[in-house]
């Protein structure tokens, strides 16, 4: 069983590919009625299932019953936010620790820093430029042309050793989606923690939040 957050055009992506792969999975959207839904026609559930394929209405405080409950084998965070710091965020009442940005900026070169504010950091190997649709993510940018010194994940634990990173991992090109026994346990190491740095990144882009009560 997997989990899709969003049901835009990413989460139209993720749902094409866990049809295509035959898996069971949940989408939970804000919208009864975002594109996920017209398009594939979800069957939409007022229920938590274990099985089947299906839609949820409902936010992120939505996504936290369902993580309980089902326990995804695959997360795809398909919404414009940083999923995992903002689960966390709603779930222990936490506000940004800008502060910390500062300390976790001397680490990064800024050639890769997008943008930076309220607490989190946003990351890329091709900041300047618009991805290639459905890229396979080589070594070489096929964008920028210049070879990745290391996968985006491995420079922010380099910038901030003690940040909890959740790796997206590639499914097919375009397409990512992180462990849910990752964001799970993530969840667990941050409900002791007055104040934590969490990141969430695949081979060449990554956002930094850092959060604190």
């Amino acid at each position: 069983m997997d989990l899709v957050i969003g049901g835009g055009k990413y989460g139209c992506k993720a749902v094409e590919y866990l049809r295509e792969s035959n898996r069971d999975f949940v989408v939970v959207d804000v919208n009864p009625n975002c594109e996920v839904v017209k398009v594939f026609n979800l069957k939409k559930s007022d229920k938590i299932k274990s099985k089947g394929k299906y839609f949820i209405q409902g936010d992120l405080s939505k996504v936290l019953e369902v993580l309980e409950i089902v326990k995804p084998e695959f997360v795809f965070p398909t919404a414009p936010i940083h999923i995992a710091a903002e689960l966390a965020r709603i779930k222990f009442n936490l506000k940004p620790w800008s502060e910390e940005v500062d300390r976790i900026l001397t680490g990064l070169p800024m050639r890769v820093v997008v943008s930076c504010g309220t607490g989190t950091i946003t990351v890329s190997y091709n900041r300047d430029s618009i991805c290639l649709e459905n890229c396979s993510s080589p070594d070489v940018c096929p964008v920028t042309k210049l070879k990745k010194p290391c996968p985006m994940y491995e420079l922010i634990r380099f910038a901030y050793p003690n940040a909890f990173v959740l790796i997206s991992q590639q499914l097919k090109p375009g397409l990512g989606a992180i462990l849910g026994g990752d964001l799970i346990e993530f969840l667990k190491w941050a409900e002791d923690k007055d104040r934590f740095v969490v990141a969430t990144s695949c081979k060449c882009h990554g956002v930094i939040t850092a959060l604190t009560r």
